[in-house]
């Protein structure tokens, strides 16, 4: 990959859809991870204004020392970049008490975790009304257009996608060529949304590398039976995935009535 001239097209991507929907900048939900360190660096390479945003819910502290780690280095580096933290622990504890929190565990704590990434949504669109910026999406070609493995209405609620036509593979050596720390490019991949130090690979049950892998031999038009082992394993998985969260990579369905009934 043609890593500096494909951070030069991002940047003057995102410059020119800027100017012309006529706002001043764009607003970024920082994680500590990879994801939004990249876009968050791309964005403040446009020299419009930036806003980071920390929006902790019972975060890991090892989250919250690489998302500060970052943001520090982002404002040294660029003048166009500025940073707040909205606290939601509160506010989703407050959710929590006027919901039903009844049914088995997994889908209580799935549906809660899902809750997190769309009170963070509605916090970036606050600041983003507020502020004339649009919301910078910080998904990857796998998360957005593989597996599906995002938030409806919470992480996938973004005004535009910087980086949702690179592999991870591609943000890691996009993040290594714009100076994200370390600790972040050595940090396994994490949502996050539950928190504690669960991985996506955890979550998942493979690693971005193999599902990357999947993706391309999907493409090629193999199925999980021209494979054995571990690769028709990690298939299997990629398949199941893509399948079940299609719902999310699809348009939403409209109900067209036939003229006839209008």
């Amino acid at each position: 990959m043609q890593t500096e001239n494909v951070v030069n097209h991002i940047v003057d991507w995102l410059k020119d859809y800027a100017n012309k929907a006529k706002v001043n900048g764009f607003v970024v939900g920082i994680s500590g991870g990879i994801d939004s360190a990249v876009t968050s660096t791309l964005c403040a390479k446009t020299g419009l204004d930036v806003l980071c945003i920390e929006m902790p819910i019972h975060q890991a502290p090892s989250h919250v020392t690489r998302a500060q780690e970052h943001i520090s280095s982002l404002k040294q580096r660029f003048a166009n970049v500025k940073d707040t933290v909205v606290n939601l622990t509160p506010v989703f504890e407050e959710f929590k008490t006027e919901v039903s929190l009844e049914g088995p565990q997994a889908t209580v704590d799935m549906a809660l975790a899902n809750t997190r990434a769309r009170l963070r949504m509605t916090t970036l669109y606050y600041h983003a009304g507020l502020l004339g910026l649009l919301v910078a999406g910080t998904g990857n070609k796998v998360e957005d257009f593989g597996v599906g493995f995002y938030t409806k209405y919470g992480d996938g609620g973004v005004d535009l996608s910087p980086i949702a036509d690179l592999m991870k593979s591609e943000v890691y050596m996009l993040g290594k060529s714009l100076d994200v720390p370390e600790s972040i490019i050595k940090a396994a991949p994490s949502d996050g949304l539950f928190g504690d130090a669960r991985s996506d690979e955890d979550q998942i049950g493979a690693s971005y590398p193999e599902l990357e892998w999947a993706m391309n031999v999907t493409d090629e038009g193999k199925i999980a039976t021209d494979f054995e082992g571990r690769k028709r394993e990690v298939l299997e998985i990629y398949l199941r995935y893509n399948s079940s969260n299609k719902h999310k990579m699809n348009p939403i369905p409209v109900c067209e009535i036939p003229k006839n009934l209008k």
